[in-house]
């Protein structure tokens, strides 16, 4: 019997390569007839023993018979166990070391015949590193406004105001309506109005909607107001913008808003170790000039990433390139669905234009990569088994699982490499950070 196959890969899932790309290699293997055949007998023997064939018992299938029924599995399984080794053989041999999934193509396959095939891949870019030495970037002095530290600490006394009753007077300017709304667009009679049971209303805020505040100065408890709203094209909530709405409204509510005083009392309650307003400043000064400083670095060491890719210019592998868009669109539909997206709402998203989008930050990302794993060799920079297991410690904190589990899962998945690989990257930005001064 004789068998031809093409185009059969190695992966369920090659790696697209466009045909200029720089990084592309091809070897053609021939795998010798009597590895073929010794492997093919194998097989055979293999399934004999536990295959089923009507009119034979169990175990006592002729190897012919086999051979004929199973053909089309048998050559599978071959194909399956010799190219990924002899492929592997044939790139040490010639000093390649790809980075991709080989594509296989002019698979041929024949009886008493070598085994022959076409391994299409991509390898590393030589990679420059010309100098980074010498990149410089701002390292901005960080302070703190006294109006800085005023605003936060009104903003902890804003954030545990009460709202006490008005029951002797009609609603003024500066106080809280509290309403129940039935909004419908006029526009659009089949559309569903809009219900939501209870809001509190700031009058004359300046997140209020002027209508709201015009129509219900002067209400009190248990009136009803009916009023439209015509909302500008430019409106924040385009759910909204540029549609006009009758809102018909009961009052349930008034009532005034009490910000505590800034007292030992209101310290006090919020738990920290300060005593007194002096302290709780000093302390709101140290953490916005800690986020400060964290921001100018981070922001210091984008630039620095920047330059260095400005600098070294080098082709990109599409295969990185396509596994780093893949990991940014995972992240961001992980956002989208804590923030409350529904699973067949994000199903209806365009992925091709999304992964469109994404391509010139992965590039740039793979590429800042590339050339901190480079300069981390010329810097002999290494992560120890010390700082690996403070990340495990930190991943199991975060999922609630023990750090064995966590390194047990992430070898198992090819993850640690991965982890090992950005600590590394993170010290060697950190160490050109600390130069670029």
């Amino acid at each position: 019997m004789t068998t031809e196959t093409t185009n059969t890969e190695v992966n369920e899932t090659p790696e697209v390569a466009t045909p200029v790309n720089p990084l592309l290699r091809t070897v053609t293997v021939e795998i010798p007839s009597d590895v073929v055949d010794t492997e093919r007998n194998r097989l055979v023997q293999q399934y004999a023993k536990v295959a089923r064939v009507p009119g034979f018992r169990k175990g006592k299938v002729p190897a012919g018979v086999i051979r004929t029924r199973f053909s089309k599995d048998i050559n599978e399984e071959i194909v399956r166990n010799l190219i990924p080794k002899h492929f592997r053989e044939e790139t040490q041999k010639q000093s390649l070391a790809p980075i991709s999934q080989p594509q296989v193509t002019d698979l041929h396959l024949h009886d008493g015949e070598p085994l022959k095939f076409t391994a299409e891949f991509e390898i590393l870019p030589e990679i420059p590193t010309a100098g980074y030495e010498n990149v410089k970037v701002e390292h901005p002095q960080v302070t703190v406004a006294d109006q800085e530290v005023e605003e936060t600490v009104n903003g902890l006394r804003e954030q545990r105001s009460t709202y006490d009753p008005i029951e002797d007077r009609a609603a003024q300017e500066g106080d809280f309506v509290q309403i129940s709304f039935e909004g419908r667009d006029k526009a659009d009679a089949e559309a569903k109005p809009v219900e939501v049971p209870s809001i509190l209303v700031e009058l004359g805020g300046k997140n209020t909607v002027p209508e709201f505040t015009e129509h219900l100065l002067g209400s009190k408890a248990g009136e009803e107001k009916t009023f439209d709203v015509t909302y500008p094209a430019e409106y924040g909530d385009q759910r909204l913008a540029g549609k006009a709405v009758e809102y018909h409204v009961t009052v349930k509510a008034l009532k005034k808003k009490i910000v505590p005083e800034l007292n030992e009392e209101f310290i006090t309650e919020l738990g920290g170790e300060f005593k007194t307003p002096e302290e709780l400043r000093a302390k709101i000064r140290e953490g916005l000039e800690h986020e400060k400083k964290h921001r100018a670095e981070h922001e210091g060491k984008d630039k620095l990433v920047d330059e260095l890719v400005k600098l070294n210019d080098f082709p990109v592998p599409q295969a990185m390139i396509e596994s780093q868009i893949e990991v940014r669109l995972e992240r961001g539909l992980r956002a989208l669905a804590q923030q409350g997206m529904r699973t067949e709402d994000m199903r209806k998203m365009d992925f091709s234009r999304l992964r469109d989008g994404q391509r010139d930050a992965a590039t740039r990302e793979v590429k800042a990569s590339l050339l901190l794993e480079k300069i981390a060799d010329a810097e002999k920079i290494e992560v120890s088994e010390e700082e690996l297991n403070e990340e495990i410690a930190s991943l199991a904190r975060q999922s609630q699982q023990t750090p064995e589990a966590v390194r047990a899962r992430l070898t198992q998945d090819g993850s640690l490499d991965r982890i090992r690989t950005r600590i590394r990257n993170e010290k060697t930005l950190d160490l050109l950070y600390s130069r670029s001064a």
